[in-house]
């Protein structure tokens, strides 16, 4: 007999154990008799379900999650690689109601594909949109991605088109593509799992960029801490390169790009595409003035498109599938899905692709279960760590950019993190400054002392000394990081702070009552 499993090797299930039960899939399989293909993919993203393993069946895959070493034995006493009855038994993974829900598009092969074959892409629908890009031509490739209303999804939401246009326009001997994958937001792992689970579709995205744009040089920016995700990046480069994808002459287009990765030291500040370019040239991580534009004077002084991983992990579907397809979905100028990362204190932690427009409510209650302690939700914090504090009043908030900017708040890479009734405000608004202190490059003095001033002035007021002139003291601190600092560490530390001043004053004055 033989069978053919899935499991992934994504860093959130092997976290939850899943490497010892692909060995006791194994194990079990030798003692059995059972010839076993055991296919290491991506996560689905339903992590409260890892290790969640999928049979290939006649009728499709059926999934048995969480699944622990110690019941792979009972597994296959209950024949599951027929789909047979289990007390783990999940059905069709499609038909979960947390998958059912969604509209996958950027993560359509996530938890599907070999992540390391480029057979296996190519087989579910990859390389369809670098085709039709070099059907278009660079020009009508670049308007395709403006008429689609596709904007960042680092944070910005700066309209991608926009910043591909002005680097195609720019004259020099030389540009490049450079992926942002410092991905360092609180609760938020989007990035991580499109490179551990579908890598080349990134390499698509930045080959279309580069095509587009006329780079012939691409360099993905990651993380030290994401160890899968650089090992599944520089295993796909290399089959993709053998499958001629990179280098010269691809596909036999006569366009030549190439691609690296390069990790990073783990700072904060070096998400900010300024600070990366210094990373990336050698230096320290520090925000450059602006203008001139990374557009038009970049990497190494050239032109420079940098994207952000789910930016240019969504290109490749806008190709294949046309602009107005992804334009067709979406709320206001919010167009096409957002991956929603649903994380702390909930009951249903995981990813959830949708349309914009879906209510803060609704993804905390409804598609998260609402929180893990089974105590009251109380704030949310979208946009990591400078992302502010949304109280239960504001669940109504469409999630879409404009929606979240009108009420004090911002979408940033997605992150949603969830706290229950027992959080204390006060200290969330402190850890923010702190944060920031931490994490601030130093070039600019409303965030290098600012910050560090900020912690000062919360413990006075967490202490109950002189409280309300203290408040007054952070409020106008606030404004001067907000205005006047060089990039959004600084600019934004004062949307928690805020935001938690705002909707939760009696947090802050708890000590001088007391």
């Amino acid at each position: 007999m033989s069978a053919r499993i899935y499991l992934p090797r994504d860093a959130g299930a092997l976290a939850l154990g899943a490497e010892a039960v692909a060995a006791a899939l194994a194990r079990e399989a030798r003692a059995r008799g059972v010839t076993l293909e055991i296919v290491r993919t991506g996560s689905r993203g339903l992590y409260w379900l890892e290790p969640m393993l999928e049979v290939a069946t006649p009728s499709g895959r059926i999934a048995y999650g969480p699944v622990a070493a110690e019941e792979v034995a009972s597994l296959f006493a209950a024949d599951f690689l027929a789909g047979g009855a289990h007390p783990k038994h999940l059905g069709r993974p499609e038909e979960i109601p947390f998958l059912k829900r969604q509209t996958r598009l950027t993560f359509a092969r996530v938890g599907i594909v070999d992540p390391a074959s480029a057979a296996d892409y190519a087989a579910h629908g990859g390389w369809l949109g670098l085709a039709r890009a070099f059907a278009l031509g660079p020009a009508a490739t670049v308007e395709e991605v403006v008429a689609s209303g596709l904007r960042g999804r680092g944070g910005a939401g700066f309209p991608t088109g926009i910043k591909w246009r002005t680097a195609a326009g720019a004259k020099a001997a030389r540009k490049y593509v450079v992926c942002n994958a410092d991905e360092g937001d609180s609760g938020t792992f989007a990035d991580r799992m499109i490179m551990e689970g579908d890598p080349f579709v990134l390499i698509e995205g930045m080959l279309i960029a580069g095509y587009a744009v006329g780079a012939s040089k691409g360099y993905l920016y990651t993380r030290s801490e994401y160890p899968h995700a650089i090992a599944a990046m520089a295993a796909a480069i290399l089959a993709a390169r053998r499958a001629g994808f990179l280098g010269e002459n691809i596909q036999g287009s006569g366009f030549a790009f190439d691609l690296e990765v390069r990790v990073g030291a783990g700072a904060y500040v070096c998400g900010e595409e300024t600070a990366l370019l210094d990373s990336l040239e050698g230096k320290r991580g520090m925000v450059r003035a602006k203008p001139p534009l990374p557009a038009l004077q970049g990497l190494f002084g050239q032109p420079t498109v940098i994207n952000n991983v789910i930016s240019l992990a969504s290109v490749p579907v806008i190709l294949a599938e046309g602009a107005k397809a992804y334009q067709d979905l979406g709320h206001g100028r919010s167009r096409g899905t957002m991956p929603v990362q649903l994380a702390g204190n909930i009951r249903y932690p995981g990813l959830f692709e949708a349309a914009f427009g879906v209510t803060l409510g609704e993804l905390v209650e409804e598609i998260g279960g609402g929180t893990a302690s089974g105590r009251p939700a109380r704030a949310v914090q979208v946009g990591g760590p400078l992302g502010a504090y949304f109280p239960r009043a504001l669940f109504d908030t469409p999630f879409d950019y404009e929606a979240f900017a009108a009420r004090d708040g911002l979408i940033g890479h997605g992150g949603v993190v969830v706290f229950d009734d027992s959080v204390d405000m006060a200290v969330q608004a402190r850890f923010a400054m702190e944060f920031c202190a931490i994490e601030s490059c130093g070039k600019c003095t409303p965030c290098r002392l600012g910050s560090t001033r900020g912690v000062e002035v919360m413990d006075r007021i967490r202490e109950g000394r002189d409280v309300e002139k203290n408040l007054a003291l952070i409020t106008d601190l606030c404004e001067t990081m907000k205005f006047g600092s060089l990039c959004a560490l600084g600019g934004f530390t004062p949307y928690p702070v805020m935001s938690a001043l705002t909707h939760f004053r009696a947090d802050f004055t708890r000590a001088a009552a007391a």
